[in-house]
């Protein structure tokens, strides 16, 4: 019987940090920020600067036309299952022809599962020329996991013996899973752990975390706080100008008091918190970001290329900023493609692929790309068969890791059959993952600072699962 162990973790670490922060007395907020709080856990932050992007792709990404079968046997495979015809492709496939420039060749001649051969989609070349370089990897199937799973597992009544992820194929669930291992009501996210270990190694320590998207748990640790930023930077509350609000210096007052006030419910402390740091550190890093230059076109047009340009100029101004190691959120929406799925998906991975490289190419011209890591990661993957224009709610799917710092050029974790049948998915082409979340953060922890013997923090499952290394970090 396994028993997770999730809630025991974070009340460890939530009583060791407390007590830390109860020694720092009555200081202010932004004293504790610069003090850098010391902090009792294993965490190494040689090595100098290090950032982790997360880029999230809300409403589950259609992997099936994102990463393409594109040998002969299993491309027949994929257009069958998608109502294709052919190389001709149709119905949800994509025609054969529009592949061929965007084949992935492995090195050192890697063989997948039935020898298939894997295309990025056609409006994905930039990425398709970084992995050539060496600077992406894609990680196939991977998605939540307590244990892991065969088929026949899942299928079991024994879901004591052989745990499953609660509320499968539900968006909000499934995205606070992937972002925190637990389901909606989840108090904290593995970025926002990591920005708990991490913090002490920052001057500025209320710069660890900085979420540039929507608010989501994984930006959440246990006494580390996200800050806020909008695409032009700085989140500014004009109407706190004195005289702003109705010409009155009291009313500017009074909403400066409503903003930053909470009446001790959970969900209102937090986000008067999230507020008040806002304001009071809004200036800071405007001044900061006033004083850096990224030379970077991000072109326009691309919400997520604008966060990723915001998140380029604050790496730009990390000294400025007095920080180390910093972790940020960045996210794009769009992809819950039931229907519409064939003109709709390419779009939305075409601006996936400009903002990823836009983003790659900072880190190229600032000097950093190999202290800079970005990943993706999405609510779930989809079913590989068609429901006529689209496809359903799936669970694993494929990512991709970008960074200087990666071994690229390569695969990893195992591909799966195109099938609807096979064991390694559990209906209508859903994938059954193989590679676990927690493998994939612990990979990206380990390269971020994080010590062994700390990895159960960030992952609470890790020890169930062979390895906390996947290799594809250098």
């Amino acid at each position: 019987m396994y028993i997770g162990k999730g809630n025991e973790l974070s009340r460890r670490a939530f009583m060791r940090r407390s007590s830390q922060l109860a020694g720092a007395g009555v200081a202010s907020s932004y004293a504790l920020g610069l003090a850098g709080i010391g902090e009792a856990a294993a965490f190494s932050s040689a090595g100098g600067y290090k950032a982790l992007v997360c880029v999230f792709l809300y409403g589950g990404n259609d992997h099936g036309n994102t990463l393409i079968p594109f040998d002969q046997t299993n491309y027949n495979r994929y257009a069958a299952i998608r109502g294709g015809q052919g190389d001709a492709g149709g119905g949800i496939a994509l025609p054969r022809s529009n592949l061929s420039a965007t084949v992935l060749n492995p090195t050192g001649n890697q063989t997948l599962t039935d020898d298939i051969r894997y295309a990025l989609a056609p409006s994905m070349p930039r990425l398709k020329a970084r992995f050539d370089q060496g600077a992406m990897a894609p990680l196939l199937n991977v998605g939540p996991l307590i244990v892991p799973l065969t088929k026949a597992q899942f299928e079991s009544d024994n879901n004591s013996q052989f745990p499953r992820p609660a509320k499968l194929f539900s968006h909000n669930d499934q995205q606070s899973t992937w972002q925190s291992s637990q389901p909606e009501g989840s108090t904290s996210g593995w970025g926002g752990r990591m920005g708990d270990l991490a913090q002490s190694s920052n001057t500025n320590s209320m710069f660890t975390l900085i979420n540039a998207a929507d608010n989501a748990v994984f930006m959440t640790g246990e006494d580390a706080v996200p800050y806020k930023i909008s695409n032009n930077g700085a989140t500014q509350f004009r109407g706190l100008e004195r005289g702003r609000v109705y010409r009155s210096q009291s009313a500017s007052a009074a909403l400066d008091s409503i903003l930053k006030s909470s009446n001790g419910n959970v969900l209102e402390a937090d986000y008067s918190m999230v507020n008040a740091r806002s304001i009071e550190y809004g200036g800071f890093i405007a001044e900061a970001l006033e004083n850096t230059t990224v030379t970077t076109d991000f072109g326009q047009n691309n919400r997520l290329a604008a966060q990723l340009s915001v998140v380029a100029r604050l790496i730009a101004a990390r000294n400025r900023l007095g920080v180390t190691r910093q972790v940020f959120l960045v996210g794009m929406g769009g992809f819950d493609n039931h229907d519409g799925l064939i003109g709709n998906h390419e779009g939305l991975l075409s601006q996936v692929d400009f903002a990823l490289d836009a983003f790659y190419q900072a880190t190229l011209d600032l000097g950093i790309q190999d202290q800079v890591t970005t990943f993706t990661a999405s609510d779930f993957g989809r079913t590989l068969a068609s429901n006529g224009d689209g496809s359903d709610h799936g669970w694993g799917s494929h990512h991709f890791i970008v960074g200087g710092g990666v071994n690229g050029g390569r695969f990893y974790g195992t591909a799966p059959q195109v099938s609807v049948e096979s064991d390694d998915q559990v209906g209508r082409g859903r994938l059954l993952p193989t590679v676990s979340v927690d493998e994939y953060s612990s990979t990206l922890a380990r390269w971020f600072g994080v010590e062994n013997s700390e990895l159960p923090s960030i992952a609470p499952n890790i020890g169930r699962f062979a390895q906390s290394d996947l290799g594809f970090m250098a």
